[in-house]
């Protein structure tokens, strides 16, 4: 297990090095986050509806995550897949990119969040509860990506199959995140809105279980 962190830690450093080196991609997903908000903010001027605030800001983090995530293994050589496969294991390679991958999303999303409340009036009640579900929602996106962008890079790099395999993934992890989403933006009752999250965080663990667990087969392939 010591072995098994260490790897991950060295790796996920290496996943900042690199970002850091190609800074030109991490600034394109920023530009395209707060030109996307600034649309919407000459679109719509005054949103007076508070779902439609909250569906606008989850469309934006939808397309976000697919930007930012899915390059994630995508991206790879082969070889530089083919050094990855000597120095580590499977299972520290898909942890690490789970780790930096949900890091990632978290800070674009908070981020995001920021901008977006700016240009649009922040229409949340309880602020705190809401930003809790983009955490959790934010990472339930980065680790969903992440699985299915493995899957596309075995396929020979088959960008097409990250929609295709997401669409079912994502699909009953949005409705809970919307659902989880609207009910902090107009204030109920924490204790009533907690199952969502609960279910959100239980969604994201069998995610990141099955990543774990079916990985290593891809990576052997």
């Amino acid at each position: 297990m010591a072995g098994l962190a260490g790897e991950i830690k060295h790796l996920v450093i290496k996943e900042f090095h690199i970002e850091w080196k190609n800074k030109n991609t991490l600034m394109g997903i920023l530009l395209y986050i707060l030109s996307t908000i600034f649309v919407c903010y000459l679109t719509f001027k005054q949103v007076v509806d508070a779902p439609t605030w909250n569906a606008l800001f989850w469309i934006i983090m939808l397309f976000a995550s697919v930007n930012a995530v899915s390059k994630g293994f995508l991206q790879e050589s082969a070889g530089r897949t083919l050094y990855y496969y000597s120095l580590a294991s499977a299972e520290a390679i898909i942890l690490s990119k789970l780790v930096y991958n949900v890091l990632l999303m978290m800070v674009l999303a908070l981020i995001s969040f920021a901008f977006y409340s700016l240009f649009l009036p922040n229409m949340v009640e309880d602020i705190p509860w809401y930003l809790l579900g983009v955490v959790a929602g934010s990472a339930g996106l980065a680790v969903a990506f992440t699985m299915v962008s493995a899957i596309a890079y075995r396929a020979n790099n088959n960008g097409v199959l990250v929609a295709i395999l997401g669409f079912p993934i994502i699909l009953p992890l949005m409705l809970v995140i919307i659902k989880f989403s609207n009910e902090a933006l107009v204030g109920v009752d924490r204790m009533e809105s907690i199952g969502n999250l609960l279910i959100i965080s239980l969604l994201n663990v069998i995610i990141t279980v099955l990543s774990y667990l079916l990985f290593p087969y891809l990576w052997r392939d």
